[in-house]
């Protein structure tokens, strides 16, 4: 939920710089001369102090990037800044990746000014990064809360309320791999075995007959095959391993519980003894 007050100071300031930036492309203004946009956008946008949260000394072994965000005295964002008329590339992203890697910093974005993208470093090898959201802040409909929501995630108040973590776990959830591997899971399958029964008056369909249908002509290939749709299968695994384990245990604490109870009971024959 954003904030009222940042609500309000993001449908205020928007527009002002879309015509800044407008301006900015049509004059094709160089690297420096974007990037003092661009602290005015963190500023008057999101919120920061210029001089206190914003840092164009941040050193990376030796080289200055562009510039860092701190936040209760820790980076938590390193940019990569283009001049407003050069298009982003893979490139462009390598290189903030490279200074996340050798910072430490889980956060990165990539701007020209216009085009914004916010990515989560994956210290991984090798190391590599979830593209979380962008937006084209000339272009894009302030009045649209979608829109606002992204913005939100690198404002100064964001940060405090860890609205980027949320962000990226939403991200994490809502996606064609997660997706494709939960509809092609057993417990989904068992569910469309029994509405297809029901639709079709009882025709029977095995469990092999409509995951072929879904793998090879309802979802696309990349949903299924490669290290994120191999990820998310192993996620959707573990989680109904983890359910049938709790069910197991549920149902064998029952049993114990029944069997106990009814070794608790008094017999007819008990109770005719005891009263001998």
């Amino acid at each position: 939920m954003i904030p009222k007050r940042v609500d309000e100071r993001l449908i205020k300031t928007v527009p002002r710089f879309q015509q800044v930036l407008k301006t900015a492309k049509d004059r094709d203004v160089n690297e420096t001369d974007t990037l003092s946009i661009i602290k005015d956008i963190f500023a008057e946008i999101f919120g920061y102090d210029k001089y206190m949260d914003l840092t164009s000394e941040y050193s990376v072994r030796g080289t200055f990037c562009d510039l860092a965000i701190k936040f209760d005295n820790k980076i938590e964002f390193l940019i990569e800044a283009k001049a407003i008329g050069i298009d982003l590339k893979d490139s462009h992203l390598r290189q903030a990746l490279d200074y996340c890697a050798n910072s430490g910093v889980q956060w990165a974005i990539l701007t020209n000014g216009a085009s914004w993208y916010i990515y989560k470093i994956k210290f991984e090898q090798p190391i590599s990064a979830d593209l979380i959201c962008s937006f084209n802040l000339i272009d894009l409909d302030i009045k649209n809360e979608e829109i606002r929501e992204k913005l939100y995630i690198v404002c100064k108040e964001g940060l405090a309320k860890d609205a980027r973590e949320e962000f990226h776990e939403k991200f994490l959830t809502i996606n064609r791999f997660l997706l494709g591997a939960l509809i092609c899971s057993d417990e989904i399958i068992f569910h469309i075995r029994r509405e297809l029964r029901k639709v079709s008056g009882g025709v029977l369909a095995s469990s092999e007959e409509i995951l072929k249908v879904l793998s090879g002509e309802v979802l696309k290939r990349d949903v299924l095959e490669g290290d994120e749709a191999i990820k998310a299968q192993s996620r959707i695994k573990k989680y109904y391993s983890k359910i049938a384990k709790r069910t197991k245990e549920t149902d064998d604490l029952n049993k114990i519980e029944k069997e106990t109870e009814e070794s608790d009971t008094p017999t007819p024959q008990d109770i005719q003894e005891t009263t001998k």
